[in-house]
């Protein structure tokens, strides 16, 4: 068994980012989230492994928040594509638990199956290297179990780490892992350890059933309910791991230009607004029971799981206090006889 000491760990971290572009979660002022190893402040900053989950999910290695798509060069006779800005730079993703691992396996099914691969996103996946961190003590609004995920066994990692309190058990599981464990091996030691015991989760929640009883909910009247508090500010779309909504425009100066895409939201009324000016979701109703239909029952049918993997993110930062897990509550206690 291949044990990293906590004593060794910023030596570790130094190495690993010599190695690519490494990310960590780090505590920044008021904010929290995934930043380069390289740019840590000591004294301002603070690494936060021992914490659950950051504010910012990191989502952003692979799906920046804004990236270029291509530049162009135009004229009476039409126009050119001058560059494509796919990112092949190798980059690593360390400490992230297994609900971001599970949001980066929706990713992947949105954005790399079904007959279309985004070369964006690809470039960017491909070179990632995953040192996910095994969860035993869930926190107060933590639910991943709920909704099919092991929190022990992170997917989609390269490599597993298991908080032992003075060291982590170090797991590689794949080549990626396999390389990044010969870059350590000064650093790390052979011998036994045990895990910690999984902890009881403190929030409980059924989703079993959830996905199939939406079909026939689209416009029962509980929407009008849960929907009241709603500021349809977005915030739960932003720190979501599994929300990919985006938007695409253009800058453009004289006859040259390029193309962009950033972060949308699917709370916010210009989302579905069309030329003509008809917009399909209007009402701040209408996207309410979009953004849930979708997380608990549209993904699932086309992907097999729910888009929701059970962060608690949106339950913390919800302004209206609004929560996921009693949405769930109320449509499994709904009354659906006579289309109520």
């Amino acid at each position: 068994m291949q044990i990293l000491s906590k004593s060794k760990l910023n030596a570790a971290l130094d190495l690993l980012s010599r190695q690519a572009e490494l990310f960590v979660p780090l505590a920044r002022g008021e904010e929290s989230g995934y930043y380069p190893w390289k740019s840590y402040q000591a004294g301002s900053d603070q690494l936060m492994l021992d914490a659950l989950n950051v504010m910012l999910p990191p989502k952003g290695v692979v799906f920046p928040q804004t990236e270029r798509i291509y530049s162009f060069t135009g004229n009476d006779k039409g126009v050119e594509i001058k560059e494509s800005f796919e990112n092949h730079d190798p980059r690593i993703i360390f400490g992230i638990r297994a609900c971001d691992t599970a949001a980066l396996d929706c990713f992947d099914d949105v954005f790399l199956t079904m007959g279309y691969v985004d070369s964006l996103y690809a470039a960017r996946r491909e070179n990632t290297t995953i040192i996910a961190h095994a969860c035993y003590r869930p926190g107060d609004n933590c639910f991943c179990a709920a909704m099919g995920i092991d929190p022990t066994e992170p997917t989609k990692a390269d490599v597993i780490i298991r908080d032992t309190g003075d060291a982590y058990i170090w797991e590689s599981k794949t080549d990626k892992g396999d390389k990044l464990t010969a870059a350590l091996s000064s650093l790390l030691e052979d011998r036994e350890a045990a895990a910690p015991e999984m902890q009881a989760f403190k929030h409980q929640v059924d989703y079993e059933g959830v996905a199939e009883k939406l079909k026939d909910m689209f416009e029962h009247s509980i929407w009008d309910e849960l929907s009241q508090t709603c500021q349809t500010c977005g915030i739960c779309t932003y720190v979501c791991p599994s929300c990919y909504c985006f938007d695409i425009q253009v800058k453009s100066w004289g006859d040259e230009g390029y193309r962009f895409r950033c972060y949308d939201s699917c709370m916010y009324p210009e989302y579905t607004q069309m030329a003509g000016g008809h917009n399909p979701r209007g009402d701040s109703r209408e996207r309410f029971r979009n953004r849930f239909l979708h997380k608990l029952e549209f993904f699932k049918e086309r992907y097999g799981k729910p888009l929701c993997t059970g962060c608690g993110r949106c339950i913390v930062a919800c302004p209206a206090g609004i929560d996921i897990t009693q949405i769930i509550k109320q449509i499994k206690e709904a009354d659906t006889s006579a289309g109520a």
